[in-house]
């Protein structure tokens, strides 16, 4: 076999997606299950799924439909930001699930070259994202060490102290990997700070109707803020793959270079997605917010399943479907630990490592039904019990 041309560095130096590395890790481990991938166990609405049914006979279906999304959808999303979010002046764009929305929006907002922050533990996607487009300076922000909240005196500083200015800064909110809720008041700040300094601000709100404890969602509005959102989780359409970008409608010139991506990548979500997402929006949040509140007896078994770790070690979990975890000093290792757990104890997490924290782990409890999620927490509890009484045996 010849030897094939050299591949773009782009690639070579872009991270490989935590899920295909611990697929790799755990190969093997007999029925392991898993609170590792982000997902959610229900399906989209019946009368959502029965309407598309009978749709996909419809010429217009297997067309192509305009870049920046089909009008029924557009127009519904506008009247949900205003009414939900309370955003008023944004435009929206519809696109292939929230993580296309993200690298949309470095590819119209960024060069190679350019610095950007975000906070650990962060997203790997999003990071992963910068590292793809060339983006080689991607300053990671400290998460408060009690709350895991982005530190905000050190990105005032950062921001004005970084020449060129950082282009861009990210947070997820509530946070993935970390499940931790930005409070309103630090969400404004931060967006003064990245207003006063020049800089972008891009907030991923995917997990907007997932919040807990009475606690209550909100968005940032301004002329230097992008919200990412995503029907993924909320709906249940994780494969259906429709998220969409809210953007300042003044700014006329982001809208129109979003489109020259959009066009190149998807030309435009998929049509039959794009109805389903119309007509789930039409169930309301209400029907989100019905199945987000069975997740938190799952919270609560796997936050049980975590105590031997003691309750300083755990973090999050105000919002989102993770909580987060410090191992015991010693497992810096943490991408061990995790093939260890898969096949000694047959459950699945994701290190922390890739999300810039070495020695955590990220337990999901979105996917399961109640009796699984026990199932899965009580061999959690176990390996936690055995690692802290004989290690990794």
């Amino acid at each position: 076999m010849g030897s094939c041309g050299k591949l773009a560095k782009r690639a070579l130096e872009t991270d490989m997606p935590v899920m295909v590395q611990i697929q790799q890790l755990i190969r093997g481990a007999k029925n392991a299950v898993s609170l590792a991938q982000g997902v959610v166990h229900w399906q989209p609405p019946k009368q959502a799924l029965d309407k598309v049914k009978d749709l996909v006979w419809d010429p217009s279906i297997s067309r192509y439909g305009a870049d920046e999304g089909i009008t029924e959808l557009r127009e519904a999303l506008v009247k949900k930001l205003q009414h939900e979010n309370k955003l008023c002046k944004s435009s929206v764009m519809v696109t292939a699930g929230a993580n296309q929305a993200f690298v949309n929006l470095v590819l119209t907002l960024c060069d190679a070259g350019d610095s950007v922050v975000m906070f650990a533990p962060y997203y790997f996607n999003a990071y992963m994202s910068f590292q793809m487009t060339g983006i080689t300076n991607i300053l990671v922000g400290p998460g408060q060490p009690n709350t895991l909240y982005p530190d905000a005196d050190w990105l005032e500083k950062t921001l004005s102290e970084t020449k060129p200015t950082p282009k861009l800064v990210t947070v997820v909110n509530p946070g993935n990997p970390s499940g931790t809720y930005v409070p309103e008041p630090l969400l404004k700040r931060i967006s003064d700070i990245c207003r006063e300094a020049g800089s972008w601000l891009v907030v991923d709100n995917t997990y907007e109707y997932f919040m807990y404890d009475d606690l209550k969602h909100s968005c940032v509005e301004g002329n230097h803020v992008v919200n990412i959102f995503s029907f993924s989780k909320a709906y249940g359409m994780m494969g259906w793959r429709v998220g969409y970008i809210a953007y300042p409608s003044e700014a006329e010139e982001l809208g129109t270079q979003l489109l020259k991506v959009q066009d190149n990548i998807p030309i435009c979500a998929s049509i039959l997605s794009q109805h389903l997402a119309l007509y789930s929006l039409e169930m309301g949040p209400e029907w989100v917010v019905e199945r987000v509140k069975g997740l938190v007896k799952n919270r609560e078994i796997v936050l049980k399943a975590l105590s031997p770790l003691g309750e300083e070690s755990v973090k999050g979990g105000e919002g989102a479907i993770y909580l987060w975890a410090k191992l015991p000093d010693k497992y810096v290792d943490d991408f061990e630990f995790v093939r260890w757990l898969a096949h000694k104890h047959g459950v699945v997490v994701i290190p922390g490592s890739a999300c810039g924290c070495p020695g955590n782990i990220r337990i999901s409890f979105g996917g399961l039904l109640e009796d699984a999620c026990k199932e899965a927490a009580e061999r959690l509890r176990r390996g936690l019990e055995e690692l802290l009484r004989d290690g990794m045996v």
